[in-house]
């Protein structure tokens, strides 16, 4: 028999949820994996150094207006980076509709129309719980694994208690 996924949820403790992920959702996890890996105060520094050189490059005159534009729009870019890394993700998941996922005490079950994702807990080094979601972020050292769970996707506050729970009982907050 085919696995996908099926055995995780027998037997278990189980929290079910629904939602179609969205920008903001994507975002959350970004900005959440940021700050644990402490690049939002890097970003900043970067950004306040390059418009400082910009404005820096202006005060030479007209012959500088170009390196000044240039250098005030690498500073947008570092600082749109997780805006930008957001729409890259979810142009990526969103064509696949309703995600339905399950948490168990084997792990996390994500299914799709198209795709099944079975991640099993050693996975992930802890969560991060924010206001609107609980963010499962990955081992590996530059996090580059996101699980981001939208607490609107279940049914009401006792299930997200179970969900707390569950991630309590299985892995760090970090």
């Amino acid at each position: 028999m085919i696995h996908q996924g099926r055995d995780i949820t027998e037997g278990a403790d189980t929290v079910e949820l629904a939602f179609r992920p969205t920008r903001a959702d994507i975002l959350q996890g970004i900005r959440t994996r940021d700050r644990i890996r402490r690049l939002t105060l890097l970003r900043w520094a970067l950004s306040a150094l390059f418009a400082g050189l910009a404005a820096h490059v202006a005060t030479d005159g007209a012959r500088s207006a170009p390196g000044a534009v240039l250098i005030l729009l690498c500073a947008a870019v570092i600082y749109g980076t997780p805006r930008i890394q957001a729409n890259h993700v979810f142009r990526t998941v969103s064509w696949q509709g309703e995600f339905r996922t399950t948490v168990t005490d084997s792990g996390v079950t994500v299914e799709t129309e198209h795709t099944t994702l079975v991640q099993r807990w050693s996975l992930f080094r802890g969560y991060r719980e924010t206001g609107e979601h609980m963010v499962l972020l990955s081992r590996d050292p530059n996090i580059l694994v996101l699980e981001v769970i939208p607490k609107r996707g279940v049914r009401g506050e006792q299930d997200v208690a179970r969900l707390r729970a569950l991630l309590d009982r299985h892995l760090t907050r970090v």
